[in-house]
């Protein structure tokens, strides 16, 4: 069960929801036939090492419910009230992410990230609303709502989810918590939008490390993720804490020193047709000492050109990746 009430969920977020928020995703045995659970307690110890204050155990891979539910219960363990763990809402239906939630809930995590199934294809913005409140109703959880045009609602807002309807779910639903502001990308105008009309009463993140690192130095953002940030090994959780100090020349020289590592990201296509492209994204916290090895087929692959650029993106910009040659991320650092 959550540490807090619903009725405190605001001020719970407002209290741990400071910092940044990184994604674990779950590693299965050699013949995928189980969770490897040595590889993930390795991958939350790293990121406790890294310096993120909550991380995000990842749906969007080939994994049973079951399964799912062990896989949150590995990481609250490990974690051990050192960060807490987001639950990633994107099952099947409604009804799927209703149970979802309730065993993520009952193995320990904290907050959600909502999204919505890719059936789901509302004719209004009422319908979004009625499925978010439902959502919402259904766990003790706290919420962070997720406007992205991911989604497809982009046909019926420009911003995906209009401050109007985020009006109505923040008043009607306690345990919305925060936001996570990519409405509109990969133009700021949602963001900047959410961050006005709420960010006095809920916690607003900038996800994108592009974007957080300069506007984080012109407005308050307390939250970043959750994110690709294990790309970048402990440095995104470096630069938020210089930020929050007002060493912003620091910062900022920081942010142009990963500039090869940030093009050589954005050179490479991580997701196609809203979906994630989550082999590269273990290839790239392989690189900074994160397990690496086998998620279960059907999976996206990862081709030698986007292991050679992403390693020497991270060379150019002094990041020391590992040495360790690119066959021995598909096995992981923690074989079973």
């Amino acid at each position: 069960m959550p540490s807090y009430a619903r009725s405190e969920a605001r001020a719970w977020a407002r209290e741990k929801m400071l910092g940044v928020a990184s994604v674990v995703i779950p590693t299965m045995t050699a013949d995928c036939t189980a969770l490897n659970e040595a590889a993930i307690r390795h991958d939350v110890e790293k990121t406790i090492e890294h310096g993120f204050v909550g991380t995000l155990s990842c749906s969007e891979v080939a994994i049973t419910l079951d399964e799912y539910r062990r896989f949150v219960e590995i990481m609250v363990d490990q974690a051990a009230g050192r960060i807490f763990v987001v639950h990633h809402a994107v099952f099947n239906t409604l009804e799927d992410n209703i149970a979802a939630a309730r065993l993520a809930q009952d193995a320990g995590a904290e907050l959600v990230l909502l999204g919505y199934p890719p059936y789901f294809y509302p004719q209004s913005l009422d319908e979004i609303y009625d499925y978010t409140k439902a959502f919402c109703d259904a766990t003790d959880m706290a919420v962070m709502l997720f406007p992205i045009p991911t989604w497809g609602f982009g046909r019926l807002s420009p911003i995906d989810m209009p401050i109007p309807l985020l009006r109505r779910l923040i008043d009607d639903c306690p345990n919305v918590v925060a936001i996570k502001a990519e409405g509109g990308m990969p133009h700021l105008m949602g963001p900047v939008e959410v961050h006005r009309a709420f960010g006095e009463e809920v916690v607003i993140s900038f996800p994108m490390e592009h974007e957080f690192v300069p506007m984080a130095q012109l407005i308050d953002i307390p939250f970043c993720g959750t994110n690709y940030s294990a790309y970048y090994g402990p440095i995104l959780p470096q630069v938020f804490n210089l930020i929050r100090a007002g060493r912003h020349a620091e910062a900022t020289e920081i942010y142009h020193r990963l500039d090869p590592a940030r093009k050589a990201f954005g050179g490479i296509a991580h997701s196609s047709f809203g979906l994630i492209n989550r082999v590269i994204w273990k290839y790239e916290g392989w690189l900074q000492g994160y397990n690496g090895g086998p998620l279960r087929h059907p999976t996206p692959r990862i081709y030698q050109r986007e292991m050679i650029a992403l390693r020497r993106g991270q060379e150019a910009a002094g990041m020391n990746p590992t040495r360790d040659p690119d066959e021995l991320f598909f096995i992981g650092r923690n074989r079973a």
